[in-house]
């Protein structure tokens, strides 16, 4: 189904799509909802019935029910259940969230199956950010191919509260363009204006779009895919994440026509650059490098050791925003709190966080980096073995040289340089092993 309305919507541009509505429903896409949702694994909403709650219930009696309301038109979605979470590596700083209940979670996966690859097919080549068989590495390669090509001038920004900020009736008009199914437009005015239960009091905004629903980042990617549909090439190329933005150029010129140009595309949409992320950088070997996708970049020289030569090239590594999230993620799986489970339980935990956040990093000059990430592992391991029996610290790091497997197990993380996967020249591959 998924790619019969790819292939549609690919081959006729300007067609609008007027029967989707009976897709939804389909009980096939209603089971990859949620397949979806529970792979997810999200916590409850405001009703406070789990995923493992609904097992019991019975799942294929929910997606009856689910089924049930949909065609009759009795389906409401609940407001979601706000909470706000810690911005990585930033103190006193949260991001609101939004978490719809499950039931709600299942029809907002089931309308982005069925929507996705009719404005997928439209999509601008300049956009990464959640969308299928595209990744934030291919985002970063682009930069690297850009600056290989000459363009060193880089306009960093993203949209502030872009998810809070979006109109619902602009938002509903980009969504109208290829999509005239009246039914599904109901059924997305409804899941946008759901609105948010905070601190006991339902506020139903007329701006932004559900986000923590799996329905959220489509909508970004529809609403800002009129930035991408409006730039032009000649202000520089654009390499678009979600809300996080970067214009490579060839000129501070161009960089200052680039960035007033987003300020204007974005003005018209009802949306402003963050301030104080919004910044021109002219890369330079010794100058000053820029944060993107976790990964800050700067311009370096190689030391053309061995008789090789020097050569300059785009380098990146690990922010330190990504480097203090690791360590705040470290320092919580090895507190006090846990005091009383097995060593070797906390080692279990903390390699599926290192395997995931080294799986990410690995592609970049990340070798020392992920080194000190595994000393600081290897420290707080020390400290746990320490409180736990009251000793001193050597009594801490005896037990993790004397233990078999050495350190309990805690997996190694190191990096040889290697080529991408697009099979251009970059830094890194980071290997994990016991």
């Amino acid at each position: 189904m998924q790619h019969a309305l790819y292939r549609a919507a690919k081959a006729d541009p300007g067609r609008r799509f007027h029967a989707l509505f009976d897709k939804v429903c389909r009980r096939d896409v209603l089971q990859r909802a949620w397949v979806a949702v529970r792979v997810n694994n999200g916590a409850s909403g405001i009703d406070k019935i789990t995923l493992a709650q609904v097992e019991e219930y019975g799942v294929d009696r929910l997606l009856d029910e689910v089924d049930a309301e949909l065609r009759e038109r009795r389906y409401r979605p609940l407001p979601a259940r706000r909470v706000l979470i810690p911005k990585p590596g930033l103190q006193d700083q949260y991001r609101p969230l939004s978490i719809p209940v499950v039931r709600d979670r299942v029809v907002q996966a089931a309308v982005k199956i069925v929507l996705e690859p009719v404005f997928e097919a439209d999509m601008a080549d300049c956009s990464f950010g959640f969308r299928p068989k595209r990744s934030g590495h291919d985002a970063l390669q682009v930069l690297v191919e850009e600056q290989q090509g000459g363009r060193r001038w880089v306009v960093e920004t993203d949209i502030a509260d872009c998810f809070s900020a979006i109109p619902h009736e602009k938002l509903m008009q980009a969504i109208e363009e290829p999509v005239c199914d009246q039914s599904v437009l109901t059924l997305l005015r409804a899941i946008v204006r759901a609105g948010a239960m905070e601190d006991g009091q339902v506020r139903r905004p007329v701006t932004g779009t559900p986000q923590g629903g799996p329905v959220s980042p489509l909508l970004c990617n529809v609403y800002l895919h009129r930035v991408d549909r409006a730039w032009d090439e000649g202000d520089g190329v654009m390499v678009r994440f979600a809300d996080d933005m970067v214009v490579m150029c060839w000129s501070r010129s161009q960089a200052e026509r680039a960035l007033a140009r987003l300020v204007e595309l974005l003005a018209g949409l009802g949306l402003a650059p963050k301030a104080a992320k919004t910044r021109i950088i002219g890369l330079e070997v010794g100058g000053d490098g820029f944060d993107f996708l976790g990964f800050h970049h700067r311009l370096v020289r190689s030391r053309g050791d061995r008789g090789r030569p020097k050569v300059t090239f785009l380098a990146r590594w690990p922010a330190d925003k990504a480097m203090q999230h690791a360590r705040d993620r470290i320092r919580e799986l090895t507190s006090r709190r846990w005091m009383l489970l097995w060593p070797e339980v906390i080692v279990e935990r903390l390699n599926a966080f290192l395997r995931g956040w080294a799986a990410y990093f690995r592609y970049g000059h990340s070798a020392q980096r992920l080194s000190k990430i595994r000393r600081y592992a290897q420290w707080r391991l020390a400290q746990f073995m320490r409180r736990r029996h009251r000793r001193s610290m050597a009594f801490g790091w005896q037990v993790l040289l004397s233990s078999r497997p050495i350190d309990l197990g805690l997996i190694s993380l190191y990096g040889i340089h290697r080529r991408s996967q697009g099979g251009q020249a970059l830094a890194g591959k980071t290997e994990c092993r016991r």
